[in-house]
């Protein structure tokens, strides 16, 4: 493998794993093709456009359009694709489920016919732990049935079944990745750390789903990316693999973390109505990524204050996000402030 097209490869951990992948392997090739939805962003490859600019291209256009993914891939001969291209955020899934169907539906099948008519050497499509819903005790293995709660969680089930079955059936080789909450530099304030992060900063309530008490396994945004890349190299085409660090906490718990780290206090949590469908609890079982040796690097209490570290010093960054179409959805969600 030479030439990889990353799929929404402007995103937060899509921007994230092209830098790393450049880092990790000189003699690759990287091709990000994007939307620039709103949370794709150039911005977020600045740097990279510059300092790898002979082993970096970039293409604006859409997974559902099929004639562009197939002339970006005859054009730059690519050879592996890894598909971070999604509509993610729960709460706006709900607000307009439609989207998030178009795009994590149809466009991994618009991919996976691609993949299947070029005879792509590997396609590792990037889903979410969301998809199997909520657990009280124990952990979410590969082979646990799917449960999704949300609009969005459901569109991610859908593109992994489909994924799934053009490996059964056309023998595309495909392998899925199932990430835990990720968190790290470029994420789109609308997530919960970025956006306590930032609102905490300008001494704004922290709005807090519920009792806070719903729980999270969370992974720095670099080990997840090492973890795709050990999967696209190590893995199995036709399997599953759950990536998670360990990390278990409950909202409120990050919460306050956060406050810390920040030297704010507590009365900045503002409690509001629990979003429908607000899953209690995630947790994986990752041995089976594990066992093709990967073990994340960070600590949760290191990776945090890197990010909140991050954070304070690019505001240049996310105040220009903060405002328009992120305030109006801000206003929608959880009433002016």
């Amino acid at each position: 493998m030479r030439n990889i097209m990353i799929t929404g490869g402007a995103g937060f951990i899509g921007s994230n794993f092209v830098r790393y992948m450049l880092k990790k392997h000189p003699d690759y090739r990287v091709v990000v093709y994007d939307k620039l939805t709103y949370a794709g962003r150039k911005e977020n490859l600045q740097d990279v456009a510059h300092r790898f600019s002979s082993r970096y291209a970039f293409i604006r256009g859409d997974i559902c359009d099929a004639k562009e993914v197939e002339k970006a891939i005859k054009q730059h001969k690519i050879d592996v694709i890894v598909n971070f291209a999604a509509l993610t955020h729960v709460d706006r899934s709900i607000m307009e489920p439609g989207s998030f169907i178009l795009t994590d539906v149809y466009g991994t099948y618009v991919l996976l016919e691609a993949a299947r008519k070029h005879k792509i050497q590997r396609c590792v499509m990037v889903s979410t732990d969301e998809v199997y819903g909520s657990i009280e005790r124990g952990c979410f293995t590969e082979a646990d049935a799917l449960d999704p709660s949300s609009p969005y969680s459901a569109s991610k089930a859908g593109g992994d079944l489909i994924a799934r079955a053009y490996y059964k059936t056309f023998g595309t080789p495909v392998l899925i990745t199932r990430g835990s909450n990720t968190f790290g530099p470029f994420q789109y304030p609308e997530k919960i750390i970025p956006l306590f992060i930032t609102n905490a900063i300008d001494d704004l309530p922290l709005p807090l789903y519920g009792d806070g008490l719903n729980v999270r396994d969370w992974i720095y945004v670099l080990d997840h990316c090492e973890a795709i890349d050990v999967v696209l190299h190590r893995g199995k085409p036709g399997e599953i693999y759950n990536i998670g660090a360990g990390n278990e906490l409950t909202n409120i718990e990050l919460t306050k973390l956060i406050l810390e780290l920040l030297g704010k206090p507590k009365s900045l949590i503002r409690y509001v109505k629990d979003r429908p469908g607000h899953d209690r609890r995630y947790s994986l079982d990752c041995s089976k990524i594990k066992a093709l040796g990967w073990e994340p690097r960070y600590s949760f209490e290191e990776a945090l204050s890197e990010t909140v570290r991050w954070y304070i010093e690019n505001e240049w960054w996310w105040r220009r996000i903060k405002t328009g179409e992120f305030w109006e959805y801000y206003k929608k969600q959880y009433g002016d402030e």
